[in-house]
């Protein structure tokens, strides 16, 4: 009795001889907690039970649970394959008490079937306890016969267990197998207990408290059971082997993977088999319980499994659909107990064959991007963590792949970027979706969008439409109702409402009914397809249920559009004028304005710029119809629409083209074709007019361009002309002839500025007027000084022209002081051999005194301070002769 099956078989039914009721798996789905994306554990489908919500015939059950643990709160999929246990699927068995029995015969039971029924030796068994539990160590020392050092006080949360924040809670019991010396680890508590020697095989958990509140905790009336033993674990004991995929289940499924792919399991490929048997449990049993692949929800974590699965059969060397060919295996070994894989074996099939076959076109599509992404760059360089963050989270393009792919190049992934941006990702998973029987998390929407399904969006068609409220949500909780006054989250079942996204920003307008009415001040989207209108209620009260007429403001509507056009336009004009190795790395589409961010190494010319904005125009005024189409996303691309690195595509996507190039290769073809889900013109014409305001860098090799279109842009053109004819009047010249007399007004300031400097150094070195030539020092002590203030000259010219006067009385002190706009500038300079006797910093800070400053610095040979009393600076220079004197 060492099979899986038998082993199922020998569980469910030793507990039915006590008194149990087998039930059945519960569907993958739950059907009693929205907040859960997958089952994740046996007593799931008991939770209202549990907690007294529900009442079942029976007091004892016992199940074999469906579980998955590839999403959400619980998601083991990066490690499958690579470690002796990790699964995305596997069979969870266990026994439930609902206020019949307790502690003494939870334990007698778990003994009596480990030693007994399933014969372990019991001198290789040890137990774990919640450190405060004295009633459970008391029983297992009483039942089991244990001694106190083969049960473990966990002091942890380990070993205590809840359901949330509130509600049942109790401390847990774990069971472990000792599987030898020859196994790496130490037991439970120990330094070294992740190790794999001592194996957790079963938990029993001892519902007897009920949380209240934070402070809170009362003994339940009826104090439960709930029990869970990984059937795969138990497997592996009882067959000797120290791996879960060493049992004789995925023994038969890896051979069927070898058999299909003309592989063998052994060094550097055994996990990719290993990956594929367990992957192919997941996917079979998730199309059996309903669940389709796509790129959202559940569909999506679907998705992602059968791709990593397809991904290792390729590197397998498989070059077509070969994963069906493993599900006859698969239905064999497991479809007796689960008949529901029998039933559909036609249906997961077929999705297993076209999934396969478009993620080997996706593959190819992946490697096409992570070649646009790496052009250019050369052995030694990094590709972004970003980039291969993108690459595999959009496209399925894990990161071994892409390691590999760039690794004859000698260029290497940035993996703690990468890493951040995974954890990012793991962030955002576990904030969508809160755990088993936990309240949802801050995040209401992926919970509301379970419940509602996703928004129609009628706004490709019409402004105006009608609507039905489903969900309100206030200060992040849903809501029945909300009144005059208060703001409010409204999700309508359909909605011309455009949501926040790809850069384009979400619509306003109002919504009225029955004695209501609210404002629509933004519309964003959530949990992948649902439109969440923020509203303030300004009449009446709006409740879930209630009918409305919407309404988007046309205006703001009419300019977004426009705007975003604009950018399909622009986008097409820089890859004709820069190349194509420009593409699109973000934009913001706002009604006033818009901003496009795109791939380039070095700044636009200006003449450059004048022809992107001319292409753009020349279309413009074409005024050809803007022709969306709805196709599948491959054929699409292979049309030549482009798709935008970073953004994530459904199986449809919808096409938007814009008018026929003139001139060039692409004469006579469609000028802009481009995968897009927003909002645009009807034709290019209502885009009125492009200009670009302003070109500039925003990263390393990522420029801008801001532009206005329409009004915004005729506006614009209007106050600069509006400029020019300002400046025209004012250099009495005509408008065309501004420029070439604002160039000979420049030209004629600098000489005069240069006319000034020269004048201002003969000032200082040689007094001007009729003065000798040359600086007129006077004796100090016997040392020659030369002191002077300089009006209108600022404190950056007095270096120079000290090192002047130093050079030309050969050797003393020069101290000059320049008064400008009412504050003074001192510099001191003392000659090489006079440094020994004088230092420049010691005498500037006498002159700084004079002038109210507050010291200053330099070199003994060169000093500068400043002060804000200009009328004082003839003290200045005395100050520097007393100190000279002294």
């Amino acid at each position: 009795m060492s099979g899986v099956n038998e082993i199922r078989s020998a569980f469910l039914g030793y507990f039915e001889k006590n008194g149990h009721e087998r039930v059945a798996s519960s569907p993958l789905v739950p059907r009693n907690d929205p907040t859960l994306m997958f089952t994740n554990a046996g007593m799931v489908q008991f939770k209202n039970v549990f907690t007294g919500l529900e009442k079942r015939p029976y007091s004892r059950a016992t199940t074999a649970q469906k579980v998955v643990r590839a999403g959400g709160k619980h998601n083991d999929l990066d490690n499958v394959g690579y470690t002796a246990r990790h699964h995305t699927f596997f069979e969870m068995l266990g026994n439930f008490s609902f206020g019949d029995y307790f502690k003494d015969v939870a334990i007698e039971l778990a003994w009596n079937l480990t030693t007994r029924e399933f014969g372990l030796p019991k001198d290789r068994l040890l137990v774990t306890v919640y450190s405060e539990d004295d009633e459970a160590a008391s029983l297992w020392k009483k039942i089991a016969g244990l001694s106190d050092d083969r049960i473990i006080r966990i002091p942890t949360s380990d070993n205590f267990w809840t359901m949330g924040e509130t509600g049942p809670c109790g401390p847990c019991s774990e069971i472990f197998f000792d599987q030898g010396e020859g196994v790496a680890g130490g037991p439970p508590g120990s330094p070294d207990e992740d190790g794999d020697r001592f194996l957790e095989f079963w938990n029993l958990v001892f519902m007897q408290f009920d949380q209240v509140d934070a402070e809170t905790r009362l003994n339940l009336p009826r104090p439960s059971i709930d029990t869970g033993m990984g059937l795969e674990r138990m497997a592996a004991i009882l067959q000797g082997v120290t791996s879960n995929y060493e049992t004789d289940l995925f023994r038969r499924l890896i051979g069927a993977v070898e058999e299909a792919i003309g592989s063998h399991a052994s060094g550097a490929s055994l996990a990719s088999h290993r990956v594929i048997a367990d992957h192919i449990r997941a996917t079979a049993f998730l199309i059996a319980d309903g669940v389709l692949p796509s790129n959202e929800g559940r569909g999506y974590v679907l998705r992602r499994i059968m791709r990593r699965a397809m991904r290792h059969a390729k590197m397998l060397g498989a070059r077509e659909p070969v994963l069906y060919k493993i599900l006859p295996t698969l239905v064999a070994e497991m479809g007796r107990a689960y008949p529901e894989l029998v039933r559909a074996e036609a249906l997961i099939a077929e999705t297993l064959k076209l999934e396969e076959k478009r993620f080997l076109q996706t593959l190819d599509r992946g490697l096409s991007l992570l070649s646009e992404a790496t052009e250019g760059m050369s052995a030694g360089a990094k590709l972004s963590g970003e980039t291969a963050f993108k690459l595999y989270d959009t496209f399925g393009f894990p990161l071994d792949l892409t390691q590999d792919a760039l690794r004859q190049r000698g260029i290497e992934v940035d993996l703690d970027a990468f890493n951040t941006a995974m954890q990012r990702q793991k962030a955002e998973a576990r904030a969508s979706w809160a755990g088993s029987g936990e309240a949802a998390a801050e995040n209401v929407w992926f919970p509301i969008r379970e419940r509602v399904g996703a928004t129609e969006f009628l706004g490709y068609d019409t402004e105006r439409a009608e609507g039905a409220v489903v969900a309100l949500v206030r200060d992040g909780k849903e809501v029945e109702s909300a009144g005059e006054g208060e703001e409010v989250s409204v999700v309508l079942n359909q909605t011309p409402f455009y949501g926040e996204s790809g850069g384009q920003l979400g619509d306003t307008g109002t919504m009225r009914g029955d004695g209501v009415e609210l404002e629509v001040t933004d519309t964003r989207r959530f949990a992948e397809g649902l439109f969440v209108h923020r509203a303030r209620v300004t009449k009446g009260v709006v409740k879930v249920g209630t009918p409305l007429d919407l309404e988007v403001d046309h205006r703001r509507r009419t300019m977004i559009r426009a705007n975003h056009s604009a950018t399909h336009l622009l986008h097409e004009g820089l890859r004709e004028v820069l190349g194509s190795h420009v593409a699109q790395k973000g934009s913001m589409v706002a009604p006033d304005r818009l901003r496009f961010d795109f791939s380039h190494p070095k700044p636009i010319e200006a003449g450059e710029l004048a022809e992107v904005e001319r292409l753009a125009n020349g279309i413009v005024l074409q005024n050809a119809p803007v022709e969306t189409r709805i196709m599948a996303v491959d054929d699409a691309i292979a049309s030549g629409a482009m798709a935008l690195f970073g953004e994530k595509y459904g199986d449809e996507v919808r096409v938007v083209s814009m008018g026929t190039a003139e001139e060039g290769e692409k004469a006579g073809k469609t000028f802009s074709v481009e995968l897009c889900g927003g909002t645009h013109v009807r034709a290019t014409g209502d885009i009125g007019l492009v200009h670009i305001v302003s070109e500039g860098a925003v990263a390393a090799g990522v420029r801008r361009v801001e532009a206005l279109t329409g009004k915004a842009a005729r506006d614009y053109l209007l106050e600069q002309d509006a400029r020019v004819r300002r400046m025209a009047a004012v250099l009495k010249a005509a408008p065309a002839e501004v420029a070439d007399r604002l160039e000979t007004l420049v030209e004629e300031r600098r000489r005069l500025e240069r006319e000034l400097a020269e004048a201002k150094k003969r000032l200082a070195l040689g007094g001007g007027g009729g003065e000798a030539a040359g600086p007129q020092a006077k004796d100090v002590a016997g040392v020659s000084f030369l002191g002077r203030v300089l009006d209108g000259v600022s404190g950056k010219d007095l270096k120079g022209l000290v090192d002047e006067a130093k050079a030309q009385i050969g050797s003393g002190v020069v101290a000059f002081v320049g008064v400008a706009d009412g504050k003074a500038s001192v510099v001191v300079g003392v000659t090489d051999d006079l440094t020994g006797r004088f230092d420049a910093v010691s005498l500037v800070r006498e002159a700084s005194a004079a002038i109210g400053g507050k010291g200053g610095g330099g070199r003994p040979d060169m000093a500068q301070a400043g002060g804000p009393d200009g009328d004082k600076a003839n003290s200045a220079v005395a100050a520097v002769e007393a100190a000279l004197a002294a």
